[in-house]
């Protein structure tokens, strides 16, 4: 196994906490009524327009015009997108700032909306911090696209056998080995500790 020089992380649910039912539930009376919206109106197949690039307020107008009645709510979706972040993930800050104190360096790959990448660096500060970061949004391409692997290869300063990528998505774990990334799903920050560890990274 090729040595490991640096960390390639994604943000969301590896990283930050982002949770959009954290809105939905001030919005909406019951949790089934949260689920059925997320489901079936401002859905994942639906946001991953935001990650791909296209601009909220552009994208959520033939959302409005299908469910007008719910204009409020797909508004919330950008208006409050900084009430869906709480905190690192469990013990995950904790991990990066000991990467940055051992002077690792480390990188984000993360699908995201380009115009919030700005709110996730005000919210997150370490992750400003980072040697380089790709934003699907920013790119016009979303992970698990060979594209964005390519772009990412391009950015660091690494070769990509030398940095290990964690991503809570298999199929971008998958996409990552297969350009030549060594890459691990994230379970956990203990899982993370000790993927580290095998890599000779002791934290």
């Amino acid at each position: 196994m090729p040595r490991t020089r640096a960390i390639l992380w994604d943000f969301g649910h590896t990283l930050v906490d982002w949770d959009p039912r954290r809105v939905y539930r001030d919005m909406l009376d019951t949790d089934n009524a949260v689920e059925a919206f997320l489901g079936g109106v401002c859905s994942m197949d639906w946001h991953v327009g935001h990650d791909a690039g296209i601009p909220m307020a552009e994208h959520r107008k033939p959302l409005i015009d299908a469910h007008p009645d719910k204009a409020e709510l797909i508004t919330a979706w950008d208006t409050r997108w900084d009430d869906m972040f709480d905190g690192w993930v469990t013990g995950m800050g904790e991990i990066v700032e000991a990467l940055e104190l051992a002077r690792i360096p480390q990188y984000g790959l993360t699908n995201l909306p380009g115009e919030k990448w700005p709110n996730l660096k005000a919210m997150y500060p370490p992750l400003a911090r980072f040697d380089a970061v790709v934003v699907s949004g920013l790119e016009g391409v979303v992970k698990p696209h060979r594209r964005i692997y390519e772009i990412t290869a391009e950015r660091i300063a690494h070769e990509v056998s030398e940095v290990l990528f964690f991503d809570d998505r298999q199929d971008n774990v998958d996409a990552a080995r297969a350009f030549g990334f060594d890459a691990e799903r994230f379970e956990n920050a203990a899982q993370v500790r000790d993927a580290l560890a095998t890599r000779g990274i002791s934290l």
